[in-house]
């Protein structure tokens, strides 16, 4: 018993705390705000060759290769309005940084660890098991999201060469402008590790907001 209640502490305590939040249709998500690298509006996209549907493309991040996973394909949700672009919120992952499309960029907001609980019953299968557990809000729950989770991206079967055909091309035209352009650094092997599941440096991020910043 005193195993078990241990554990449910250091769970709750692992969930409470700030959160950079976003909204994919009527679903409202929140981000440990440490995980968060950057908001982004909407990025040019470089394809993937016979990468699984949830995966939009690669952006170029200052050099840094990121997978870009759109939340609404990965919900199993309907599409958005082809007049409305997608904003990036960028976090940080064991295999490094990702890019998750989603909506709208809300508020970084603290919530209190009294007000957390379980993962609801009723919730849509595809969303409940990407999150950890809700906060009760005055009027909506906000969804704990496990990022490790939704960053697995099952059915890859890009290989190398294929890899190296959606980002190369890039990469040579940056090479022929300057040879020593960080932008274009090995992009077949960045994108390897972004197909499989999704990119990591561990920065200080603990800024209380997170500001959107202008797209390239």
């Amino acid at each position: 018993m005193a195993s078990a209640t241990v554990t449910a502490s250091s769970q709750l305590a692992q969930a409470s705390g700030q959160f950079s939040t976003f909204f994919v249709a009527d679903m409202f998500f929140g981000v440990d705000v440490l995980q968060v690298q950057e908001v982004l509006r909407a990025q040019q996209m470089s394809p993937v060759p016979q990468a699984p549907d949830v995966i939009e493309g690669l952006i170029n991040l200052r050099g840094q290769i990121v997978t870009a996973i759109d939340m609404r394909r990965r919900l199993e949700l309907e599409p958005r309005g082809g007049d409305k672009a997608p904003m990036n919120m960028v976090v940080r992952t064991s295999d490094g940084a990702v890019s998750l499309l989603v909506d709208e960029i809300g508020d970084v907001l603290d919530m209190d660890a009294a007000t957390y609980e379980q993962t609801p019953e009723g919730l849509d299968a595809a969303a409940r098991e990407l999150i950890r557990g809700v906060y009760k809000l005055k009027d909506r729950l906000l969804l704990v999201l496990d990022t490790e989770k939704a960053i697995e991206v099952g059915g890859c079967q890009t290989t190398r060469n294929e890899r190296h055909d959606a980002s190369g091309s890039e990469g040579r035209q940056g090479r022929k402008r300057t040879a020593s352009s960080p932008a274009n650094a090995e992009p077949a092997e960045s994108a390897q590790k972004a197909t499989q599941k999704a990119p990591a440096k561990k920065t200080n991020a603990a800024s209380r907001g997170v500001q959107a910043k202008p797209g390239n």
